[in-house]
């Protein structure tokens, strides 16, 4: 949980990290990996986490399914979740990653439904976003990994589940 205080079933940032006085920027839901940036900057910690800066957040997902053009372009535009519509975002059908780690528990994999990767950058961020996004153009989301906030990336700057980097 991308959180400090105790949580009643899952490990939380203070099973992997003991500095005191930092805060996460950010937060990614149970069911999603990836970068975290934790800072002790209460400046820095608003400009990435608060909706008005607008700060980019890159997302590869896992879908089930082989997408369309026309997916691909539905999810650039805002859609309709209901709740809210979203922004327009930048959508790309990319290759898995090969310096992905292993998940932990596995994604559900069906022999006969093939799955495909999507590198997706909102400049908003609400709750279940990218899975609803995925959803509501019928390529259901496996597997959502945030890879990057800002000019902060794992390829840039790469880290394993539980590890942290120092940077400046």
């Amino acid at each position: 949980m991308s959180q400090f205080s105790a949580h009643a079933t899952r490990p939380t940032l203070a099973d992997f990290i003991s500095i005191p006085g930092i805060y996460p920027a950010g937060r990614l839901d149970a069911d999603s990996e990836g970068l975290i940036l934790l800072t002790n900057n209460g400046q820095l910690q608003h400009k990435i986490s608060h909706p008005d800066h607008k700060e980019a957040k890159t997302y590869l997902v896992q879908v089930e399914g082989i997408p369309s053009t026309e997916q691909l372009h539905t999810l650039s535009q805002p859609i309709n979740l209901g709740d809210f519509i979203t922004q327009s975002c930048q959508v790309r059908h990319i290759v898995e990653p090969e310096w992905l780690w292993p998940r932990t528990p596995p994604i559900r994999e069906r022999a006969d439904i093939p799955t495909s990767w999507l590198a997706i950058t909102l400049k908003e961020g609400k709750n279940r976003q990218v899975r609803r996004m995925t959803a509501a153009v019928g390529l259901p989301t496996l597997r959502l990994i945030r890879s990057a906030i800002g000019p902060y990336s794992l390829a840039s700057h790469p880290v394993l589940p539980g590890e942290w980097l120092n940077i400046t």
